[in-house]
Order: C-alpha cells, then sequence, then structure tokens
C-alpha cells in the first residue's frame, strides 16, 4: 500500500500504515481508522464519505476491500449505506472526546439574557456598509498591501485615524506615531513588555476595572498597583516613583462611570514628566455619551507622557480586533518591535475597510446611529428600574454602554443576587469581580457622592448594550424580577 491519509471533503488523516505495522490487516486496518475518525468526531454525522471506487483509488487498495470495509461499519451502525446515495456517517449520538465547558469570556448554554458590560449590540454592526467599503478598498488596494508591511499597520487607516482621532477626540497625533493592534489587550501587552525592557517592575492601575485588562499586566512580569477611585475618578495624588505607567479610565471609569477631573488629568500628566513615567489612557468607549459635553483626550496635554489607546471594539464589534496606540516618541521603536515579533502586522484588509469607512463619513454616521440607540436604550433601564426597583440607585450613566446599580443598605448580598440571577438565566456581573486587588474590601463611592473611597454596598454592573434588540425587554424584565426583593 503507498498511502496512508485521504481528504473527505475536508483533509483528514487516516494512519494505515501503523496499523499494518502491528499485524492488522488491510482491510481491518481501513476499518478501524474509519471507526476512530467516526468515534474521535472527525468524521460528522451525515457526513458523505467517498466512493468506493475513489477512495479505493486514493488508498491504493482494492476497491472490494473498501466495500467490505464499509459494509462492516454499516452493520455496526457507524455509518449508513442507501442505493443511489451513496455511503454516509450514521446520525447516531457520538461522545466528543475532552468535551471543556465554554472558555472564559464565552457564553455559558445556560444564559438566557445577556447582560455582562464591556459589549456593544452586535445586530448594529453594520454588514452592507462595511461590505461596500471593503469591496471599494480591495479594488483600489495597491498590490503590495497584501504583502508583509509595517508593523505600525497600513498607512491608509494610520492617515486616516490621524484625522478621525483629531476632530472628535482631540488627539495630537500623526502617522508615524499611530500603531495598529489586535484590540486593546494586544496594545497593553505590548506597552507592557516595552516597559519591562525598560527596566518597569509595577503599573499603576484604577482599584475597580476590566480583569482580563489586569491579567494581561501581571502576565507581561509587572505587579498592579491600585489606586483608589472616588467621584471624581482616580486618586492620582497617591501616585509615587514605584509604577512605570498608570492605566487610566479618564473619559468613563469602568465600571464606576466616573470622569477624570480636570485637577487629577493635570495632576497626572505632572506625575509622568516629574518622574519621567507614561500615562496609558483607555478611551475604550469615548465616543458614546449622552448628557454631557463629549471629553476631549487626556493625551492632548502631552502627547509625549499619554499613549493614547482606541478602539473599534465598541463602536463595531470586538471580533474585529482593530485597536490603536497613538504612542510618545521613545516608545514607538520598541512597541513596533514587539508587534513586529507577535504577529508581525494586523490583518490587511480589515484595515483597509476601516479607512475607507471612516473618510467616506459612514463611519461617523454609524456612531451617531449607535449613540441614539444606546441612549433609548439607558432610558429604558433607568425607568424600568424606577417603576420596579425604585430603591435602586443607578449610576455612571451619562456616557458608556452600561450602568452601575448601587443597592441600597441591607440588601441581599452581591453574591447571593448574582445567584439568583445566574439561576434565572441572567448573565450580568457584580462590583467585586471588577476589583484590581481581590483582597481589597469595600466598593468606591458612587459618581456624585461627597468623599474620597466611600464605601457602598452591593453593587451589580449592567451592560444594557449587550443584548439585539428584539431580546432587550425580556432582559430587562428578568432583571427587574431579580432585583425587586433586593
Amino acid at each position: 500500500m503507498n498511502g496512508s491519509w485521504t481528504s473527505f471533503g475536508g483533509d483528514l488523516h487516516l494512519d494505515l500504515t501503523e496499523r499494518r505495522a502491528a499485524g492488522a490487516g488491510l482491510r481491518a486496518a481501513l476499518e478501524d481508522a474509519l471507526r476512530e475518525a467516526v468515534q474521535d468526531g472527525r468524521l460528522a454525522p451525515g457526513t458523505r464519505l467517498p466512493s468506493s471506487r475513489a477512495l479505493g483509488e486514493d488508498l491504493g487498495i482494492a476497491r472490494n476491500t473498501v466495500v467490505e470495509a464499509y459494509g462492516q461499519l454499516a452493520a455496526e451502525g457507524w455509518l449508513s449505506s442507501r442505493q443511489g446515495s451513496g455511503t454516509t456517517v450514521a446520525r447516531r449520538a457520538v461522545p466528543v472526546r475532552g468535551a471543556r465547558s465554554a472558555p472564559a469570556g464565552g457564553r455559558p448554554r445556560s444564559v438566557r439574557h445577556d447582560l455582562m458590560s464591556g459589549r456593544p449590540d452586535l445586530s448594529l454592526f453594520p454588514r452592507t456598509a462595511w461590505l461596500a467599503a471593503a469591496r471599494r478598498a480591495l479594488a483600489t488596494a495597491p498590490h503590495d498591501a497584501f504583502g508583509y508591511g509595517s508593523p505600525l499597520g497600513r498607512i491608509e487607516l494610520r492617515e486616516a485615524l490621524t484625522g478621525y482621532l483629531a476632530r472628535v477626540r482631540g488627539v495630537r497625533t500623526d502617522p508615524d506615531h499611530l500603531l495598529v493592534c489586535g484590540g486593546f489587550q494586544q496594545g497593553l501587552g505590548l506597552l507592557c513588555a516595552a516597559l519591562k525592557e525598560r527596566g518597569a517592575r509595577s503599573l499603576g492601575v484604577e482599584a475597580y476595572g476590566l480583569p482580563p485588562q489586569h491579567a494581561v499586566v501581571r502576565a507581561a512580569g509587572l505587579a498592579t498597583v491600585p489606586l483608589p477611585l472616588d467621584c471624581e475618578g482616580a486618586l492620582v495624588d497617591r501616585l509615587d516613583a514605584g509604577p512605570a505607567a498608570v492605566l487610566l479610565t479618564p473619559a468613563h471609569q469602568y465600571p464606576t462611570g466616573a470622569p477624570l477631573s480636570a485637577d487629577r488629568r493635570a495632576a497626572a500628566v505632572r506625575w509622568a514628566r516629574e518622574q519621567d513615567r507614561y500615562v496609558i489612557e483607555d478611551d475604550y468607549d469615548g465616543e458614546f455619551r449622552y448628557d454631557r459635553q463629549p471629553l476631549g483626550a487626556m493625551q492632548a496635554l502631552d502627547p509625549e507622557r499619554v499613549v493614547y489607546a482606541g478602539t473599534a471594539a465598541k463602536s463595531l464589534a470586538p471580533g474585529l480586533r482593530l485597536a490603536w496606540l497613538a504612542l510618545p516618541d521613545a516608545l514607538v521603536e520598541p512597541v513596533a518591535r514587539l508587534k513586529a515579533l507577535a504577529d508581525m502586522m494586523s490583518p490587511v484588509l480589515d484595515q483597509l475597510t476601516l479607512a475607507e469607512l471612516i473618510t467616506s463619513g459612514t463611519y461617523d454616521r454609524h456612531v451617531r446611529r449607535c449613540r441614539l440607540h444606546y441612549r433609548r436604550r439607558r432610558d429604558r433601564l433607568v425607568a424600568a428600574l424606577a417603576e420596579h426597583a425604585p430603591r435602586v440607585e443607578v449610576t455612571g450613566i451619562a456616557a458608556g454602554l452600561h450602568a452601575v446599580l448601587q443597592l441600597p443598605p441591607g440588601a441581599t448580598p452581591e453574591a447571593e443576587l448574582l445567584a439568583r440571577a445566574q439561576a434565572a438565566g441572567l448573565a450580568l456581573s457584580g462590583l467585586a469581580s471588577h476589583r484590581a486587588d481581590p483582597t481589597t474590601p469595600g466598593a468606591p463611592g458612587a459618581p456624585g457622592a461627597e468623599g474620597a473611597e466611600e464605601k457602598a454596598g452591593p453593587a451589580l454592573v449592567i451592560g444594557y448594550a449587550s443584548p439585539p434588540e428584539h431580546a432587550f425587554p425580556a432582559a430587562l424584565e428578568a432583571l427587574c424580577r431579580v432585583l425587586r426583593d433586593a
């Protein structure tokens, strides 16, 4: 026999050589290989197999040997043969080896209502506009666009972003200082690695934030130094010479929703200048504001001390894995070098498509539509809670895609409420799960509260943007049921 594999529509490895070496006959070796392919799921139920003649030719064996193997497996119930329909894998329950629970960040199968924060309404993704932009970008792209290019990203997108960020967020940068990366988490990892090369040992973070970001910092070998929060954002006056940089969400603190005050913005930049340090500005949802004037990017205060990080994860979709860093001059080379080592460069066609969306004005129109949609969602959430759970205080809602529900003193413990929600098929998170240091008790004061580091009762973080429009009423009703007796 001169073959050990064949293609079943897609490639499927059939190792007959090893079985023959173990003493199995040719027919038995083929039966064992096919049986194993069905058992371990490589051949799914309903898969049409090659004809006995085609498989025999692929494997270099007699057609009759294949006919006999097919017949035996059909008798055992693994295959199904019908006159004129060929041979298919039988539709039967086959245990999948190594089945695992949903990965981190995935949606458990028991979830019926998704109110997890940090996600946009994916049904709003502008499929038609994206497809049209992709066609235009593909038709006009130079041939060399599809080769290996700069780790900074395609020049078309960097030029488009330079103008857009200046106009919409007040960012001061140019294409040579912009780097396109695979989501903010990759960008943060690259920054941490670059700082580690310069001798960094720790990074300042807000006391409450996004746990995966804290994990990225620690995976890079840096310790996290939590900064307390109050109604004006992070207490940046607690910074000292220890951290090499501080990660802040100035426009809309995640998750509490408090904007960083002007005095503290200036203080953070002053600290970075005096200590030769950096501020990393995570502008994760800066385009979505409702009841206040937009806050410009903190980066404009000092582009050589503030790294601006933006993303398309909220405005378009996280699955695009498109984000960008506006880098100080001293960080361009090390971060670009590390990006090249990580994955050479971000996908070209998606970059060209986003550039086309921005330059054509389609992106602006899409963001405005989404802003109106999410504001209406927020208003429905506030109205429903006022009617059905009036003791709950809704905070952090002047901007963004989520709200914090502060529960009254003596309310049901946060963990118990989360268990109730899970039992009702409702996915949401508690404020406690966002602590940078899980051992630190207490929660920050609600925006608008007096004083610093005030403790609040249990609180829930609600992503009112997450469900598609048709599913939002049921998710809201389920939330109100859980909170009614809190």
